[in-house]
């Protein structure tokens, strides 16, 4: 089960939260920020700014559950995760693009 399952209809959002254990939660946040994702406790937490429109928070929900899928949330090193921050957002926009191609 993955990202590609719920664009092709074969399963629903909620399926596939169920399957990455996602908690999903709407905040208010700076307009500069869509969402983030977070591990905490072997729950995947995804905050997504509530102020977005409809859309807008449904492709930050595929970004972020694309970190999820890429496995960037298991980085051992912390640190050195923070300084690659920017290669990882590259990494899941441009999964995600290549699953909508």
């Amino acid at each position: 089960m993955n990202i590609q399952n719920l664009l092709l209809g074969e399963i629903d959002q909620w399926d596939l939260l169920n399957y990455y254990n996602v908690t999903l939660l709407y905040e208010e946040l700076p307009n500069s920020v869509n969402g983030f994702v977070f591990n905490y406790d072997g729950i995947n937490f995804i905050v997504i700014n509530k102020f977005l429109s409809y859309y807008k928070r449904k492709k930050t929900l595929l970004h972020e559950l694309a970190h999820i899928e890429l496995n960037q949330l298991c980085q051992k090193d912390k640190d050195l995760f923070a300084f690659h921050i920017s290669k990882y957002e590259d990494e899941a926009d441009n999964y995600i693009k290549f699953l909508l191609e």
